[in-house]
Parts: structure tokens; sequence; C-alpha cells
């Protein structure tokens, strides 16, 4: 099915909407630098949140899950733990408020308040982080758009509108041209408004894609139990509990799955599964890595509002979000039969093309349209959240710094067009000419994200962390972790990366703390300064005593198993509000009614034990 007219004047409108947004907006966000890049610090954590989650939804994860759901089942709601989903938890209990009372503009900045502003290890600890949150956004910009592009060249195929371009664009360049077109929308508005235009984007995506879920996920239920369909499944899909093997076996059912769950490395779920826990503890502890989630976070008005956005991402993402997911699992487990040709490959069956097969052939005329919509803002909301950031260490922690420090407001605002138009050029370069872009970019990615936790983890929690041991903590965890994907990539080495992840920590925990002690400790006035402010708990011992010396009647932070009894309830409420449309749409009544009521009696106990408490360190 090709998009019909009502569809394309959907995306149309929306490609319009967008535009005009960012020239409203663009006098309110050139008042300063401050507007521009976090909306002067003044919208509500409600809006921040709802900007927050729909930066997450975007369209390679959800086609990436909607593929282990149909493969997964039920049991697919752990391997997002792979990111891990729950850091926001560990922002909402206690992070965000210790992140937002730096009253920072980047993690960059962030860190001169944690290690002091001069020094050579200060200076390196603040370069290493630039460059990681750069290579970060130049990563996911230049393989995010080509992605997209191919996602739309189904629904918009190459041969219906050629004849309207006045220039030749080559076949295996089509998803570029599409994914071009779509990136200089996001740019426009996103460079224009800065956070203000983004936020407000990315309500009108939210609300889209709530219509568009909630829709499919209803088409989804009525097929299901029309004339007593059922699902053929195999043994334990519909539990969501697991043993120490995975036990799914499609034989005769979906041949290919079983290969699937065999190349992914899944099937000792019980290993994976806490290898998942334990990485994604420390990931969580780390806090946010310097990207959109952090930008939002040091966007709020308060500490207390920083936390409360973080809360309020998991409640209005997760039960959207897997509407979608279910929906179109449902669905294509349901007409199976129909769809099977379009995920065929030379090499075998490509799950991950279930989405945009499901969608192309299940939904109705401008049902279509509004889903294909809201996967476009996905990767625009997505793809101007990442760019608002790199704008910020560009210009904030680049050119502020080291470049014109006394730059007026009305140069410093022209920096971060420039910036901004830079940075997208060198994307669109990026996957333009580097043929095997996203193993390069994968490399770069998988070894910044493992060499971050080690460090970031040690920076909240003991004082003797100095900037020196940030810098070689960081370098120490991520060139191995370079060097064990090209080990990968060349067949050297074999499995999951995350079975390697331990020894990548204790690798970066190692030289966290040789190069802590390789020098000298942080500045005690940065450290009294820094312990008063955010009031961290962890080793602080003499840095407390020193305090006490000046005040007296200051009161240590000793939240830390109240912080943990929350996270260990946030996180099984967030399980909760995963299961709840799933089990809405199948139907599994018994399940449903369980798991609300759980639900239902961790949101009175957060009520007490969080939220009349955000006030409390």
């Amino acid at each position: 099915m090709k998009l019909q007219l009502a569809d394309l004047a959907i995306i149309i409108a929306y490609l319009i909407t967008m535009v005009v947004i960012g020239w409203v907006l663009r006098k309110k966000a050139r008042k300063n630098q401050l507007n521009y890049l976090m909306g002067g610090k003044s919208l509500p954590w409600y809006m921040l949140g709802l900007s927050d989650a729909s930066d997450m939804f975007d369209i390679s994860g959800t086609m990436w899950m909607v593929s282990l759901c149909f493969i997964y089942g039920m049991k697919s709601i752990w391997i997002p733990w792979l990111w891990p989903v729950f850091n926001q938890v560990f922002l909402m209990m206690y992070l965000s408020r210790w992140l937002r009372r730096s009253n920072a503009t980047t993690g960059a900045e962030w860190l001169a308040t944690r290690f002091g502003r001069s020094g050579p290890g200060v200076r390196a600890s603040h370069n290493i982080v630039v460059a990681f949150a750069l290579l970060s956004c130049l990563g996911f910009m230049a393989y995010g758009f080509v992605g997209l592009g191919k996602f739309m060249q189904i629904f918009i195929p190459w041969s219906s509108i050629h004849q309207y371009i006045p220039f030749n664009v080559p076949p295996a360049y089509v998803p570029h041209f599409y994914g071009i077109v779509f990136t200089l929308f996001a740019t426009f508005y996103s460079i224009l408004g800065g956070m203000h235009s983004i936020v407000l984007g990315d309500i009108i995506k939210y609300v889209i894609m709530t219509v568009a879920c909630l829709s499919i996920g209803g088409i989804a239920m009525y097929r299901l139990h029309q004339h007593g369909q059922a699902l053929h499944v195999p043994n334990g899909w519909l539990d969501p509990f697991f043993g120490w093997r995975l036990h799914l076996d499609w034989k005769g059912l979906v041949d290919d799955a079983n290969k699937k769950i065999q190349d992914d490395g899944f099937s000792l779920f019980g290993l994976f599964f806490m290898m998942m826990l334990f990485k994604g503890v420390f990931a969580s502890l780390a806090g946010p890595a310097p990207n959109y989630d952090m930008q939002k976070v040091l966007s709020t008005r308060s500490p207390q509002e920083a936390s409360k956005m973080s809360g309020f991402v998991s409640i209005i993402l997760l039960p959207i979000r897997y509407s979608l997911i279910i929906g179109l699992t449902v669905l294509a487990l349901l007409y199976y039969g129909n769809i099977s040709g379009d995920l065929r490959t030379t090499s075998g069956t490509d799950f991950e093309k279930i989405l945009p097969a499901t969608i192309n052939s299940f939904l109705p005329v401008g049902l279509m349209g509004l889903v294909l919509t809201g996967l476009l803002g996905a990767f625009m909301g997505t793809f101007s959240g990442t760019l608002n950031a790199a704008q910020a260490y560009l210009v904030n922690d680049i050119y502020l710094k080291y470049v014109n420090p006394n730059a007026s407001n009305r140069k410093t605002i022209s920096m971060n067009y420039l910036a901004g138009i830079g940075v997208v050029i060198i994307g669109i370069v990026l996957g333009l000419f580097i043929q095997d872009v996203n193993t390069i970019l994968q490399w770069i990615v998988s070894g910044l994200y493992g060499g971050y936790a080690a460090a970031n983890v040690l920076k909240w929690h003991w004082w003797r962390f100095n900037a020196n041991g940030y810098f070689w903590g960081m370098l120490a965890g991520i060139l191995p972790a370079i060097a064990l994907a090209f080990l990968k990539y060349k067949g050297v080495l074999h499995g999951l990366d995350l079975y390697y992840w331990p020894v990548l920590f204790l690798l970066s925990m190692a030289g966290s703390v040789i190069g802590s002690y390789a020098c000298p400790p942080t500045d005690i006035e940065t450290l009294k300064s820094f312990y008063r402010t955010v009031r961290p708990w962890g080793w602080w011992k003499p840095v407390h005593l020193k305090v006490l010396e000046e005040d007296p009647q200051f009161i240590a932070n000793r939240n830390f198993r109240r912080n943990m009894f929350n996270i260990v309830l946030g996180i099984v409420g967030q399980v909760c509000l995963t299961l709840l449309p799933m089990y809405i749409v199948l139907e599994l009544k018994m399940p449903l009614l369980f798991n609300t009521l759980l639900l239902l009696g961790i949101i009175l106990i957060l009520k007490r034990t969080w939220w009349d408490r955000l006030n409390e360190y």
C-alpha cells in the first residue's frame, strides 16, 4: 500500500507546523544564551518530561523492540535493560536533583563544580567529556538520518516522485536524499527556535503518537478477539518470567525465529539477565550521559522539578510506546503469512522489517499518516535534542571558554546558529561518504559508553577522586572498548559485548583510582562547595568534617537506604507500566488485575517515600 493523499496531507501539515514554530519562537530564543539552549530554565517539569520521553521514542529503537516482542513475547520487556531503561528511575529518585543543584549548562561545565576550574587535570577532564559528547552527537546524526531515509522509502517509493525532482539521484543514495530532506526541517526549527521550539515540537509529536499508538492497540485488540482468533506462539511466549534458559521453540511456527534467538545469544537468559542487571546498575549510578537527557535535566526550574521530570518520563513513555509495540506484534502474528514475503532477505528473515511491513499492510488511510508522522517526528525530536546538546558543548565549552569569553549575546547566538549548521553538515557528510558508517560509529559509541560508567560513578561518591582520575578512567575504558569492537569485527573475539563489560569496567575503575592517586586531591574549597551544594552520600567523611568545622549545624545526607528502596520500587513500577498495555491488548485478565493492584500499591508508597520528601537532600 502506498501513501494516500490524506496521509501525505497529515505529514506535510506536520512539517509546515514545525517550520512555523521555529520561525515564531526565534525572537524568544535569541534573548540570551540561557534562553536559547535551556529555555531560560523556565519551562515546567511536565513539559520537559514529555519532551524527554518524546526524544526517546525513536524509529530504529521502536523497530528493534517490535522485532523483540514478536520473537520473545512478554519476555522481551527485559531486553531493553541493556540500555538500561531503568536509569530514569535512578535519576528520578535522587540523581536528577544532584545534577540540577550545580546550576550548570552542560556536563563539561558541571565538571568545574566538582574538580575546579584550573590545572592540567581539569583541562584534560573537560576536553575528554566534550569529545565524548560531540562524537556521540555526530554518531547519532550520521546514521540516524540514513535510517530515517530507508524507513520513509518504503512508504514513498522513489518511482512515484522521481519525475518531480529536477536532478538525478543514484538508487544507492535515495535513502540519503529522503534523510537530508527531513533533516533540513528538523535543523530549521531547532536552530532558529532553540529549546523552546524543540519542547513545543516534541509535545505536538507526542500527541500525534499517543493517538496513533492507542489506535493501533485498539485495532489489534479488536482483530485478535473477533471470531475467537488465536495467536500461534510457542509455550512461554505469554509469560514475562523466565528461568536459566529461555525455552522458546518456534519450530513449525516461524522457524527463522529460532535462528534469530541463537544469533542474538539470549538462550542462556538467566546469565544474560544477571549481566544486564550488573551493567545497568553501574551505568545508572553514573548518571546521564552528556546528551539531550542531561540537557533536559539541567533545563528544569529547580532540583525538585528535575526529579519530577525524570519520573514523568517513564509514566508517559512506556504505556504509549508499548501499545504500539504489542499492537503491531499481534497484527504481525495474526497475519504473518501476508507479510512474510516482505521480511525475506538473501540471508533469511529480517524481523526488524515487521514494523514497516505491518504498518504498510494493515493500517487504514489517515491512521497510517498519523503513525508515519509520529515516527518521523520521533526522528526529528531526537535529532533536534541531540543537535541542541552539540551546540551547547561547542559554544559554551569551546567558543566561550577558549576562543571569546567576552562575546556579546548577539555574537553568541550567531555562533549557536553556525555551530548547529556545522554539526548537521558534518553528520550528513559522514552518512554520505563513509560507506561503512554504521560499523565505524558503533565502534565509537560502544567505546565511548564502555568507558563512561566507572569514572562517572566515582565522581558522585568518592571525595578523593579528582580530574586526573576522571581523564584516565574515561580513557582506560574507552580505548579497550574500541579495541574490543575492532577484534570482534575481525573475528578474533566472539559473543555478546555485554559479557566483556565487567572487564572494561574494571580497567576503567583501575585507571580512575591510579590516576586519582597519581595527583594531589581536588582543592578542598572546591570539594566543600560541591559537598554543601549537591549533598551527595558516599565516601565524603574528610570533606564532611571540614564542612562541620565551619558549620556545626550541617547534616550529612543519610538517605542512601531510602533512595535504594525507592529505586527497587521504581524499577518494579516501571515493569508494571510496560506490562499494562500488553495485558490489556492480549486481554489477560488475571495478570492485568494483579499488575494494576501492584502498580497502585507502588504509587501509594512512593507518594510518601519520594514525592512528599523531594525537598530532603
